[in-house]
């Protein structure tokens, strides 16, 4: 029988073609394995009958969905054996997973590579946690088995290692293996989380927002094989830098959605030492004991307050722009307004001159110079700067809700 070609649909870059096998699986679709393949004509038969295997085992229908971006046989082979593909054009992991959401029919989906490097014989540990409720699964190559030469030992023991260390400190997470590329989740989950890395990041943006949405989450060991013969990686085939940079557009997407996690807490102990030292030195010299804290402390508690003071603003725009903690975000949109911004902002901007002011007649009585440092005149200025400070955060904080209702609607 021959293959059904769904029609084709018109994607922002380009065309994208459904290709069914003539034999497609029958009844309601428990579990997707959706896969991105580039040129995997090597693997892509072998890779087909694992799936059919895993889902035997694991004693759930199935549907194999294979992202296909190839130059060459990967798409007919695929059909061969009975998978479904998809066509599209070539512009990254991330976008393939994007691209595959309208044609995902389970209610389970699992992801992965087609080049025999996962063994997607066993998806029966996927299942039994999606049973018991898990909405992320993790695999962990670390947790299962590494076939000798199947990881470089940069990436075994520092690369992977390291960054996962990143993440679980940042979210307080308890992975093993953030990079593993066999992973799971529910359909409900893929569209809460909401892809939009184009390319290799996509896997920490998924796991990242796993955990700040709060997705019950679960971990099952993987088995991890070395290339095929004759089969040369993507990584590769891109040549030795591919890699580090792979690695670097990982820790990129981990600090921009994370911001406030590693800028919040610490900005506002930066903002209670600050003021601390501003306000307290704001009349003169102290000594305490032996030890004097003068002009210089009240500077460094000027600049303690100023970087605090950015670091929490930065925090509190990335929870309201990525909207991952909706609840914070209520709160910070009802406390934050725009009233109330451009009110405190004016106060201490006008409380900050009115110090400043202070430095005036000084001025004038010794001839147009300043004799004497003024610590009241330190702290206008940083009131000014904190005031500047608040009114352009007011206004970011306007921007950023207007953007998000909009993209909501």
């Amino acid at each position: 029988m021959p293959n059904d070609v769904h029609p084709k649909r018109t994607a922002p870059h380009g065309v994208l073609e459904h290709l069914v096998p003539g034999h497609p699986s029958p009844g309601d679709i428990e579990l997707s394995i959706v896969v991105p393949a580039l040129n995997e004509e090597i693997t892509a038969g072998e890779f087909i009958e694992w799936c059919k295997e895993g889902l035997q085992r694991a004693g759930v229908n199935g549907q194999i969905l294979i992202v296909d971006s190839s130059t060459d046989n990967t798409a007919k082979i695929v059909l061969e054996h009975g998978g479904e593909v998809l066509r599209t054009p070539k512009r990254g992991l991330g976008r393939a997973y994007i691209d595959a959401m309208p044609y995902i029919r389970g209610k389970w989906v699992v992801m992965g590579d087609a080049d025999l490097t996962y063994d997607f014989r066993e998806l029966t540990p996927f299942v039994e946690e999606f049973r018991k409720g898990a909405e992320f699964v993790m695999g962990s190559r670390f947790r299962g088995s590494i076939e000798k030469g199947a990881m470089p030992g940069l990436h075994r023991y520092f690369g992977t290692p390291f960054t996962t260390w990143i993440l679980n400190r940042i979210y307080r997470s308890n992975y093993s293996d953030i990079h593993c590329g066999m992973r799971g989740l529910t359909r409900a989950a893929l569209e809460k989380i909401d892809l939009k890395s184009q390319s290799w990041e996509y896997a920490s943006e998924m796991v990242l927002k796993a955990a700040r949405l709060g997705l019950v989450t679960a971990e099952v060991p993987v088995r991890f094989y070395k290339d095929r013969e004759g089969r040369v990686s993507h990584h590769r085939r891109m040549g030795w830098l591919s890699p580090w940079l792979a690695g670097w557009l990982n820790l990129k997407v981990m600090l921009v959605y994370t911001p406030d996690s590693f800028l919040l807490k610490p900005g506002m102990a930066l903002v209670a030492i600050g003021l601390l030292l501003s306000l307290g030195l704001a009349g003169g010299p102290v000594l305490i004991g032996n030890i004097g804290f003068g002009l210089y402390w009240m500077l460094f508690g000027v600049t303690c307050t100023t970087l605090g003071y950015s670091s929490i603003q930065i925090g509190i725009l990335a929870r309201v722009m990525h909207g991952l903690r909706p609840l914070f975000v209520q709160r910070a949109q009802k406390f934050v307004t725009y009233d109330r911004g451009m009110l405190v902002a004016a106060v201490s901007v006008v409380a900050g001159v009115m110090l400043l002011a202070t430095l005036v007649p000084r001025y004038l009585s010794h001839g147009l110079r300043l004799q004497a440092i003024s610590h009241p005149a330190i702290l206008g200025l940083l009131l000014i700067i904190l005031g500047f400070q608040t009114f352009c955060f007011t206004l970011l904080m306007e921007m950023a809700q207007r953007v998000a209702s909009k993209f909501r609607e």
